[in-house]
């Protein structure tokens, strides 16, 4: 992880924690490149997951780290959710990599997961969010001393006025917990109304992400983050999807994209057919 703060406790006893790959600022480059090196040697292969919005320059440091090592062994994983949705996918890749799915398929379960974290915030302001549609009716309504506003970034936006005649969110249709981060803002909306309605099983307090603030464009919010829990059921949300091998770099995947070389998932009919595999119109296996 590319911020220390990404890192949530484990769930569990069995759960790994997470490597910090750490900013330009922060470390030379030369023990960047070391530590890198360290961590395939004891692991095998890195899968470095890190926000769409982090600075262009810390972002280049970890593919200058890929290229020094000329590694095919360092996964890349951009990530476009808020920054507690991040953590929560960090933790559950972390869950997913004690059981025996291939580094292939943890890194390209990173979009998978993606689509049933169901991130958001309640904000005092939306002036200044950027990441989400908002339009000129909730710019204004921005100004009205006391405004809050519930914001959800995915799977889909979603952006409404917190008051007694507000639309509901939209909210998951399977079982989560609701993790929960209190910045500068006096609201108990998320415990006392969200999590209601969304029927979640629990809510757990955090802090909030160091880079919540930027991203969502002010530091007077509530962050929340409603997830799968359950290692078995991620687990099986992985396992029922059909895998493939990358026509580039031979790994594992799920999904149309390979996390490791970033190669598309070749077109079918000019994927290789297995042994023994007839073609279709001749009744023939293929030759040598």
């Amino acid at each position: 992880m590319t911020s220390a703060d990404l890192v949530l406790p484990p769930t569990d006893q069995q759960t790994p924690t997470a490597a910090l790959l750490q900013a330009p600022e922060a470390q030379m480059l030369e023990p960047a490149i070391g530590d890198m090196h360290l961590l395939l040697e004891q692991h095998g292969y890195v899968i470095a997951l890190y926000p769409s919005g982090l600075r262009p320059e810390h972002e280049r440091r970890l593919h200058s780290i890929r290229s020094v090592l000329e590694s095919d062994r360092i996964a890349l994983v951009k990530v476009d959710l808020p920054p507690l949705g991040l953590a929560v996918l960090v933790r559950q890749l972390r869950q997913l990599s004690i059981c025996d799915f291939s580094p292939g398929v943890i890194a390209s379960a990173a979009r998978l997961l993606s689509h049933y974290i169901y991130a958001g915030a309640v904000l005092n302001s939306v002036a200044r969010l950027d990441r989400v549609p908002v339009s000129l009716k909730s710019h204004a309504k921005s100004w009205v001393p006391g405004s809050q506003f519930a914001v959800v970034a995915g799977p889909e936006a979603q952006l409404v006025k917190i008051g007694p005649a507000m639309e509901p969110l939209a909210g998951p249709d399977f079982a989560t917990h609701l993790l929960v981060a209190k910045g500068n803002l006096q609201s108990d909306w998320v415990q006392e109304t969200l999590a209601p309605a969304w029927k979640v099983q629990a809510t757990h307090d955090t802090t909030v992400p160091s880079d919540s603030p930027r991203w969502w464009g002010t530091g007077r919010l509530v962050e929340f983050a409603a997830h799968l829990p359950d290692l078995s059921v991620l687990y099986q949300l992985v396992a029922s999807v059909r895998r493939e091998r990358c026509h580039w770099c031979a790994m594992e995947l799920i999904g149309d994209r390979c996390a490791f070389c970033s190669a598309p998932l070749a077109a079918p009919e000019n994927r290789a057919l297995p042994a023994g595999v007839l073609h279709r119109g001749t009744g023939e296996s293929p030759g040598p």
